[in-house]
């Protein structure tokens, strides 16, 4: 696939839609700055009812821009995730919109005081090529819930997948209210400078340091989903073909192409051997084949194709041992890299320097679990961390004693899943979150409500000062 499918006329016609479309929404928006309850729910109803007439369609555009993409993978980690936000979102908005009641200090009384849940307006949302219907519906339910509008800049590399959702937003939502852009890097770089009242990106952590540069030039407040390297760590407690068990699927879900899939392993150095041979048992159990197998994916595009085999070459090269665990020979033609397990591994090879994103898991032992937490402090705080270990101590060590994003103890990526949690990074691996309750609060402004009622108690305490009234004061509230 090539990098950008999309012409260089296209690209400047999306350039100057951008700007016709995010003027338009600040209009629409203006006309209707706080949306009721059910104006906002009927919304919502109308995303999920469109998404599940595209099911198919969505399910087909996907394994076409990857060129293999399972049907389940897309239904189970798209699709799915994406209707059930919508259905949790529609249950609690009302709740979500009620005034928080606050606190009025003795001082300041007779008054009120609470706070209310404001739309921001328009937000401007950019999806990776990983999950682009999870990763675009998502926020943008978020921004329903919210009262927001909202405008969507689909990634390159799913063509296919992008006209479907621009059709699908097309036959239930105005622009001035959903607009789908497409286009190359140049629409990105456009999309991501304009003057949105908040811009959620989801994408690396390179991208991300451009993006937040180019929202400060209009003060644009940011929520950034990066990514980073999320380990996993096996305690010494775990039985491996259990603890094997429960990432695996993390991380071969869409061949690892998953921001939160496990990036590395850390166990103890006498059960390297057993981690091994029970990845190998559970991958060939789940894939008896590779190339030819609908439920195995692609890697999205030659360049990522390219990447990933490049860096196990590198690793190669500088002492690793890299053991497929398939006996098929990857074919170029498709695609495919089955599982790889990497060893002795050092932090000179670049899959140990970069979140990986793909199939290759290196391996790494420990002789103590403090050795195993101080690797992972050692290094930029990851997007999600796993622990494997039915030891209380060992689990409670571990979730104080380590910084990331997410956690989940004895899974792995599942914490996205859950609707009533905020996702989110940390450092390199984001800023800010969303999904459920804290979605709604990122993509809202937080309004401050001070009311007063027919008696005016401040006018006792006006100028001049000095007065029997001061004093009591100074007297009631400097202790």
């Amino acid at each position: 696939m090539a990098d950008n499918p999309y012409s260089a006329e296209y690209d400047q016609s999306l350039i100057e839609k951008i700007d016709q479309t995010l003027a338009i929404q600040k209009s629409a928006y203006a006309g209707m700055p706080y949306p009721s309850a059910d104006y906002r729910i009927a919304d919502l109803k109308a995303l999920k009812q469109a998404i599940l007439s595209h099911e198919q369609a969505l399910v087909d555009a996907l394994n076409q821009d990857f060129g293999c993409r399972s049907a389940d993978d897309s239904k189970i980690a798209d699709i799915m995730p994406t209707v059930m936000g919508i259905n949790y979102a529609i249950k609690r908005v009302k709740k979500w919109m009620k005034p928080s009641k606050r606190h009025v200090g003795m001082m300041f009384q007779p008054a009120k005081a609470y706070v209310m849940y404001q739309p921001l307006g328009v937000v401007g949302i950019i999806t990776p090529w990983n999950y682009p219907v999870f990763l675009a519906l998502g926020p943008l339910t978020t921004a329903l819930a919210a009262g927001n509008r909202a405008m969507i800049k689909m990634s390159e590399f799913t063509p296919a997948t992008n006209k479907v959702i621009a059709s699908m937003i097309a036959s239930v939502f105005p622009e001035d209210k959903v607009a789908i852009i497409d286009g190359g890097p140049s629409v990105a770089a456009h999309f991501s400078s304009q003057p949105f009242d908040h811009m959620l990106f989801t994408g690396s952590t390179r991208v991300g340091k451009l993006v937040m540069a180019a929202a400060a030039q209009h003060l644009t407040p940011v929520t950034l989903e990066l990514g980073g390297k999320s380990p996993t760590i096996i305690g010494p407690d775990m039985a491996i073909d259990e603890g094997v068990s429960r990432f695996i699927l993390g991380k071969t879900l869409n061949a690892g192409q998953t921001c939160v899939a496990p990036d590395y392993i850390l166990c103890p150095n006498d059960k390297i051997d057993a981690v091994v041979s029970a990845c190998k048992a559970q991958f060939n159990t789940m894939y008896p084949s590779i190339n030819d197998n609908a439920d195995y994916g692609s890697i999205i595009n030659d360049a990522q194709f390219e990447r990933l085999t490049s860096w196990l070459g590198d690793a190669k090269e500088k002492g690793a041992e890299i053991l497929p665990l398939s006996e098929e020979t990857t074919d170029k033609s498709v695609r495919k890299i089955p599982l790889t397990l990497v060893t002795n591994v050092n932090d000179d090879m670049t899959l140990m320097q970069e979140e990986i994103f793909g199939p290759l898991l290196p391996i790494i032992g420990y002789d103590s679990i403090e050795e195993a937490m101080q690797y992972v402090n050692d290094r930029p705080r990851p997007l999600a961390l796993y622990v494997i270990s039915f030891d209380k101590t060992v689990q409670k060590q571990l979730l104080e004693g380590t910084h990331a994003g997410g956690m989940c103890i004895n899974d792995a990526t599942l914490h996205v899943a859950q609707d009533d949690m905020p996702f989110g990074g940390i450092g390199p691996s984001g800023m800010g979150h969303y999904h459920g309750h804290e979605g709604f609060l990122t993509l809202s402004k937080a309004k401050s409500v001070f009311a007063k009622g027919k008696f005016n108690s401040a006018k006792m305490a006006i100028p001049p000062f000095g007065k029997p009234i001061h004093k009591m004061l100074y007297k009631m509230f400097l202790r």
